[in-house]
């Protein structure tokens, strides 16, 4: 071992646990004891043992139970179960079903007891290794379902990787589209929680009357229409993680009581008169700028900061455009799987098509896009045909501003090419330029908006304020 090993010696005994610590401390190793299974459960919240030597029979929570709650977690150390004379059936027992590494009858051998915590600390070892080499992965592209070579997403990677085991609260950031929950779904991935219920809600979508019995449940009667009791998201959630989406919609009452879960880990059931204990990961998202939240009034400051110990910002696709390939190869696998499809690639066309588009849905645009591709396609090869209409106009006008010949100036001065682009001359202002872009896009199109604010990279309703300003009717468009 290349540094002390960490033993955690859990007995109810007070001499047992002693004498282990010193005969573990003259081997070179760093003791540390508990009296029963949840103070050793809370030892390890700050302890991180890479071995543990327990007793199975102890008052409270007793070795079997400690380590069926060691199990639950995902991240069992290796462990020693220590039985007195005749529990080695249960001792066998422990072993087999809830995965400790070896057993050893009282009294212990001290020379047969250093060869098996060195056998179980280098087993150890081997596994902190394994979780290197995973995540050394990350910087090959993917982490989980996420996929991204992008400096900006290997970033995020790798902040993943340090905030998922951990129980603090984190904070999502983005643009709508650009896989908030899949962020948080990773984090309950990668955290000890990963075998409890992953729960999520959206906040913007529950009227303010409901959030609160939605988010911490109701007593039967505390309400009309309250027929029976119901248990809301933070019991759901137990021992997992509870992802609160578009936290800038809570309502700053509900926000107040959230605060006060986060610091005490208790809630109330509306209608209640007890709290109760819960044991859950809180993790928020919105789409909005949190501080610009905060400043409007919109989010709590005290909840802000409560909430913001990690930061995780996803950037928008159009900022990075070098993850198409690599998103698209895993959004195609993903799709022949759920619709009985066998696409193989798309053609050189394609992808070029989708690395022009600037994406204002994001990824759940690129989804929608490629879903609806598969099924057209079916097998084989993605062609530009198989694109929505709007995707297949943007190359063609592309491939023809490729191959168009110099254009010739039109009467007001402002060169005009066939394919229904534009080129300004030194001196036009950066208003004039936009106008001539939307209006010439909007001819493209036919007078079709809603294809030409995709093609320009703008919203619809944008697109409306824009024709507006202009004087829409008197250019015969129509806002």
């Amino acid at each position: 071992m290349n540094q002390r090993l960490k033993i955690l010696i859990v007995d109810d005994e007070a001499s047992q646990r002693s004498g282990l610590a010193a005969m573990v401390s003259a081997w070179g190793m760093t003791p540390e004891t508990a009296a029963d299974g949840n103070e050793a459960l809370e030892k390890l919240n700050e302890f991180a043992a890479d071995v543990i030597l327990t007793d199975l029979n102890m008052p409270g929570l007793d070795g079997f139970g400690f380590l069926q709650r060691l199990r639950e977690g995902g991240d069992m150390p290796p462990t020693i179960v220590l039985t007195a004379y005749g529990n080695i059936e249960t001792a066998v027992k422990t072993v087999h079903e809830l995965g400790a590494y070896w057993f050893l009858e009282k009294p212990l051998q001290p020379s047969t007891l250093e060869v098996l915590i060195r056998r179980a600390g280098s087993h150890a070892e081997l596994r902190s290794e394994k979780r290197v080499l995973e995540r050394n992965l990350v910087y090959k592209g993917s982490l989980g379902e996420m996929v991204g070579m992008a400096p900006r997403m290997q970033e995020i990677f790798a902040l993943l990787q340090q905030a998922g085991p951990s129980k603090a609260c984190v904070l999502i950031t983005g643009e709508s589209g650009t896989g908030k929950e899949l962020v948080a779904r990773t984090l309950h991935a990668l955290s000890p929680r990963r075998q409890g219920p992953f729960v999520a809600i959206n906040c913007a979508a529950l009227p303010e009357t409901l959030i609160e019995s939605e988010l911490f449940g109701h007593e039967k009667g505390s309400f009309t229409g309250a027929s029976e009791r119901r248990a809301g998201c933070f019991e759901v959630a137990q021992h997992g993680t509870l992802l609160l989406d578009e936290i800038g919609e809570m309502p700053l009452l509900t926000q107040a009581k959230l605060l006060r879960i986060l610091e005490d880990s208790k809630v109330r059931r509306l209608g209640g008169r007890t709290e109760f204990e819960v044991d859950v990961r809180v993790v928020a998202a919105t789409n909005q700028l949190p501080e610009e939240a905060v400043s409007s009034g919109h989010l709590r400051e005290d909840l802000f900061y409560r909430l913001n110990v990690f930061h995780i910002h996803l950037p928008p696709l159009r900022d990075r455009k070098e993850d198409i390939p690599a998103m698209t190869e895993t959004l195609i696998a993903d799709m022949n799987r759920k619709h009985g499809c066998r696409v193989t690639e798309v053609s050189a066309e394609v992808l070029e098509c989708l690395q022009r588009h600037r994406w204002p849905g994001n990824v759940r645009e690129l989804r929608n896009v490629l879903e609806r591709a598969v099924i057209l396609a079916g097998e084989g090869t993605i062609e530009l045909k198989n694109l929505p209409a709007f995707l297949q106009d943007l190359q063609a006008a592309a491939e023809g501003a490729s191959s168009a010949p110099a254009p010739a100036p039109d009467p007001a001065g402002t060169p005009k090419d066939d394919f229904g682009g534009v080129k300004f001359q030194i001196g036009t202002t950066v208003e004039e330029a936009e106008k001539g872009l939307i209006l010439r896009t909007l001819e493209h199109t036919r007078n079709n908006k809603t294809r030409a604010a995709e093609i320009l990279g703008i919203s619809l309703k944008t697109l409306h304020n824009k024709l507006k300003e202009y004087g829409a009717q008197e250019l015969g468009i129509g806002a």
